[in-house]
């Protein structure tokens, strides 16, 4: 009996030993202080529009040695000197362990936490590690003394496209009108349907336009056009209007459609008033033209930077690009840039892409828009540059996004969408259903 016990106790004590190695050799351990350490190229800034396209500052730390083989994505948070990072502006690099920013790309972050234009204001610097599941490690905080210059037009106006072809007679908001340089003549770059059109001041019919001919008239009859990209604009000193074909688009052997359209679209930015693309390219060259047609045409002389009419072919690298052009002075810039796009069940594309893609706001950091894309019953996630290694889902289903979280289930219809990251804690999604 005496042996038998015995053996008992030391079967018992075997297997508890090995049960406790076994749980520590599976058990990953990180390192105390695996944390990133983080450097500035320079520790003052003093930003001009004139270098707009200039390199300014340098964010980069080394990998830590979390101890084991740990998949990490980064994210650069940048505040106001003495903030909690709760407002932070949020910049994403996934794997990536530094990232340059452009004049152009630090002047609006700056300027959205508050500091003055042409004065030396002081910010905070940290970089955020997510393991996966809830580890998040915080580097220490490093200062940095910047000054931003006035980047922003208010081009807004009162005035709006409204109609059939427009957003179903107000469904949705107005499609704006901008100021120009001419007093009340104003200007809206739309893309319409099939059916007719009114212009309105306020989303209200209290003050609203019609007009035949190109005539205006307080109250007038409906103006009747056909789907496509317009530039209309508007005297409503002279009562005149013009609604014209219009748009600007690159094309190449660079592009997803070589040198045939359609052409990858830019769009308008009323805070530079400069038009903009996103594009992802292949190693190859491109164009920009008006209309999808060779009537009117850039290239590049010199790969100086400005474009001439009927230019040479401008030769670019594979990647995805925020292409800028300001057509008053034709100059240009084709920056790297990571974009988010909508992937999933419910998408075009399904999950394999390539996604559709967000837009920018220009007018505020942290937010992208993404319009009129039709989705069908399914699940959607948004994700950077159509790769995994940037993800967000939703797992409470509340309009709150996590990263890596769960897949978000949508009803067939065609929406718009934003996501919202100016909170850095507590990044939203919001759909509106046309």
């Amino acid at each position: 009996m005496k042996n038998w016990f015995h053996k008992f106790i030391y079967a018992v004590v075997v297997l508890t030993t090995l049960n406790s190695c076994e749980k520590d050799e599976i058990k990953a351990v990180i390192n105390s202080g695996a944390v990133p350490v983080v450097t500035l190229s320079a520790s003052s800034v003093v930003l001009t529009k004139e270098n707009a396209d200039k390199d300014a500052l340098t964010i980069s730390w080394a990998k830590p040695d979390y101890g084991f083989n740990a998949p990490a994505a980064y994210t650069i948070l940048i505040d106001k000197k003495g903030g909690d990072f709760s407002n932070a502006a949020t910049i994403t690099t996934g794997a990536e362990l530094k990232k340059t920013f452009k004049t152009s790309e630090l002047n609006p972050i700056l300027l959205k936490l508050g500091l003055k234009v042409a004065t030396a204001g002081d910010v905070d610097v940290k970089v955020q590690s997510f393991l996966g599941g809830s580890t998040n490690l915080n580097s220490s905080v490093v200062s940095l003394k910047a000054t931003p210059y006035l980047d922003k037009l208010d081009l807004s106006t009162n005035l709006g496209v409204v109609g059939s072809a427009a957003n179903n007679w107000g469904a949705t908001p107005d499609l704006p009108f901008y100021k120009t340089d001419k007093s009340n003549v104003y200007v809206a770059y739309v893309t319409l349907t099939d059916g007719e059109i009114k212009f309105r001041e306020n989303n209200k019919w209290d003050v609203n336009y019609g007009g035949t001919n190109g005539t205006l008239v307080k109250g007038g009859d409906n103006i009747a056009v056909k789907a496509g990209s317009y530039k209309i604009t508007v005297d409503l000193t002279a009562l005149k209007y013009t609604v014209e074909k219009f748009s600007w688009g690159i094309v190449g052997s660079a592009t997803p459609n070589g040198w045939s359209a359609p052409d990858v679209p830019f769009f308008y930015d009323p805070s530079s008033d400069q038009w903009r693309a996103i594009a992802t390219l292949k190693d190859g060259e491109i164009k920009i033209r008006q209309n999808e047609d060779w009537t009117v045409n850039y290239g590049d002389k010199g790969a100086d930077g400005t474009l001439e009419v009927g230019g040479d072919n401008i030769v670019v690298k594979a990647g995805t690009y925020l292409v800028t052009v300001d057509f008053k002075t034709l100059k240009y810039t084709i920056v790297a840039t990571k974009v988010w796009g909508v992937v999933g069940s419910a998408t075009p594309n399904g999950w394999n892409g390539p996604d559709a893609k967000f837009i920018p706001d220009f007018g505020t950091e942290g937010i992208f828009t993404l319009s009129n894309i039709k989705l069908i019953d399914g699940e959607i996630k948004f994700r950077q540059n159509d790769d995994w290694a940037v993800n967000y889902g939703d797992d409470k289903a509340d309009g709150v996004m996590e990263a890596g979280g769960a897949n978000i289930a949508v009803k067939a219809g065609t929406y718009d969408i934003v996501l919202d990251f100016t909170n850095a804690a507590k990044p939203t999604y919001k759909f509106t259903k046309r």
